[in-house]
């Protein structure tokens, strides 16, 4: 046994003394090309003085290279060429052995660019293992993972999916790409293309019998999903992201646990902590609701979902009954009051007049009170309707209420951050009320919850973290779609938000009209609908725009841009539309809202 034991130990110190050396040579080799990119020029190091007092010593004459013009005497941020990012202590161990520190260690970021500047913000009392650590590996985690490492910072990424209470599971990359937006875009375009299919026929195409096959449809997608999971992980290993598959929980402000599956529980150390875990579906609380099904099951389905009800009125909701709706399932919408709370309300009741004559059944107002499970599999709902008690059967309930944050299990309140009842977290340009806690995407309080505004807030923190970068998010006039079965592009406000801010000074546009590929196949008219709202105050500025209709979010995205840089009524006037497309009917919007005339067109 102490043979044993000794041999042990003296293989631990052969690794540690290998390991040193390669950092060594690794370091001396990155430090000497930098330095010969960057025209660096070779002095005999005697001692330095960083940022913050601490005296770096040269115990010997060995050259190290410094960027032109430095001198010895200079920062130790001087001492770092433009073509690497190091941390100052590790550049020192690595590439300078037999240097020593005259002081207590502290650690002294610099920002890798042309003007050597340093990040003043960065410096801070202790030593940490990393120092970013993200909880939470969706978009808006990763962007910003990736980002600060870019700028050289350790990072950490803990991402933990914990199943459904059907056993639902999924790997890296968060909501969008597991659950949310990719798997939900390629089941409305299968639900496209069937409609496309009948189209066909009025253009000359013929074909068999047409049928869906569901189970094809989810592998394909499944196995999408999975590529991009690996890609994710793949790229954070080659930009030296440290990666967990780890429950993370604070311990104190700057320690964080991570907990795996089986329980082991390992404690890590940061600088910053981004709190980006996103938001799960909102489960209600009536007898049988664990019979239901939620958005992070449908995609997941090894079998066809059959005749469905999906409870809610949101657009999860109601995406989810469009597509499945278009792959010819019999599909209800159980509503409790109004259809995509929180969107223009002309647009809203659009959107569930058009569903509603293309085969999708509505419930509204009504509110579920009971689900049972019968013998053969099938589920009886039982709901309140207009103050009537009633009952059908479905093959799979949906239930697509809302969601919520997925906070409640980082133990936030040990890092003093405070947490609002909601579970999302009250910040300062996504900075909470502990200076080096931040969080981004859905648990933000009062911001958008879509994972563009999550990559981009991430990518923004990252910037002025660790590369000293001063540009904060904006979240006014962030654009989006609905991907319901007629598509809901939109970006600004309302008309009723406009009203509510601007008074008599918000005025609407608005048409009807009929994109040429629906003319052929007789689609009806009158359906496809634009809006802009102006505020009258300011020269016509566009403050709102929507459009109900096919390829909305593409329309939307270009528009969006050109909101950004300040668009007029005038200059939509004044651009000159492509014929025959849908998006030229905003160039031609004549008709305001306040002279009552009929918006309805007919023609090209």
């Amino acid at each position: 046994r102490k043979a044993t034991k000794q041999r042990k130990e003296f293989a631990k110190k052969k690794s540690n003394t290998t390991e040193k050396m390669f950092l060594a040579r690794r370091g001396r080799r990155e430090f000497l090309r930098a330095g010969q990119a960057g025209g660096g020029l070779p002095y005999r190091l005697g001692a330095a003085v960083c940022d913050r007092g601490t005296q770096i010593v040269c115990r010997d004459t060995s050259p190290i290279l410094l960027p032109p013009h430095s001198a010895p005497s200079t920062s130790c941020a001087a001492l770092l060429p433009s073509a690497a990012h190091f941390r100052v202590l590790a550049f020192v161990r690595a590439v300078a052995p037999h240097c020593f520190l005259t002081a207590p260690p502290h650690t002294c970021y610099v920002r890798a660019s042309r003007s050597f500047s340093t990040m003043a913000s960065m410096d801070v009392e202790g030593d940490f293992e990393y120092d970013l650590a993200v909880l939470g590996g969706g978009s808006g985690g990763l962007a910003c993972a990736r980002r600060a490492a870019e700028h050289g910072a350790r990072v950490i990424v803990f991402d933990f999916v914990t199943p459904t209470q059907h056993g639902t599971k999924w790997g890296l990359g968060g909501t969008c790409v597991n659950v949310g937006c990719i798997p939900k875009k390629l089941m409305h375009t299968a639900a496209v293309l069937g409609e496309r299919m009948d189209d066909a026929k009025a253009f000359g195409w013929s074909y068999g019998e047409r049928k869906h096959d569901w189970e094809e449809l989810a592998g394909n997608v499944n196995n999408h999903i999975k590529s991009l999971n690996f890609g994710y992980t793949v790229a954070l290993r080659s930009e030296n992201v440290k990666y967990k598959n780890e429950l993370a929980s604070m311990v104190d402000a700057h320690t964080v646990k991570g907990t795996t599956r089986k329980g082991k529980e390992t404690t890590y150390t940061a600088k910053h902590v981004v709190v980006a875990v996103g938001g799960r579906p909102t489960l209600p609380d009536f007898p049988g609701a664990e019979h239901a099904i939620s958005s992070d099951d449908i995609f997941y389905l090894k079998k066809a979902p059959g005749k469905t009800l999906s409870i809610g009125a949101s657009y999860v909701s109601l995406e989810c009954a469009g597509f499945l709706a278009g792959l010819g399932y019999d599909t209800t919408v159980m509503v409790r009051s109004i259809l995509l709370r929180g969107f223009d309300r002309e647009c809203a009741d659009m959107i569930g007049d058009y569903m509603a004559k293309h085969g999708v059944k509505f419930l509204q107002p009504a509110t579920p009170s009971k689900i049972e499970k019968l013998e053969d599999g099938k589920l009886e709902v039982t709901f309140n309707q207009n103050g009537e008690e009633k009952k059908d059967i479905f093959d799979t309930v949906l239930l697509a209420i809302g969601r919520r944050a997925e906070t409640g299990r980082l133990n936030l309140e040990a890092a003093g951050v405070n947490v609002l009842p909601n579970g999302k977290i009250e910040c300062v340009n996504e900075q909470s009320n502990v200076p080096h806690i931040f969080a981004i995407g859905d648990v933000l309080q009062g911001r958008p919850e879509l994972t563009p505004v999550a990559i981009q807030a991430g990518k923004l923190l990252a910037d002025r973290l660790y590369a000293g970068a001063t540009k904060q998010m904006d979240y006014d006039g962030v654009p989006t779609t609905v991907f319901t079965p007629l598509e809901y592009g939109n970006c600004g406000l309302s008309e009723d938000e406009a009203v509510k801010r601007l008074g008599d000074n918000a005025e609407v546009y608005h048409s009807f009209f009929k994109p040429t590929e629906w003319t052929v196949p007789a689609r009806p008219d009158n359906t496809c609908f634009a809006k802009v709202v102006v505020d009258k105050s300011d020269n016509d500025r566009v403050v709102g725009f929507h459009v109900l209709g096919e390829n909305a979010g593409e329309i939307t995205q270009g528009f969006g841009v050109a909101m950004k840089c300040g668009l007029t009524k005038a200059q939509l006037d004044d651009t000159v539309g492509i014929h025959p497309t849908a998006a030229e009917v905003f160039t031609t919007l004549t008709v305001t809202k306040s002279s009552g005339a009929s918006v309805k067109q007919a023609g090209c």
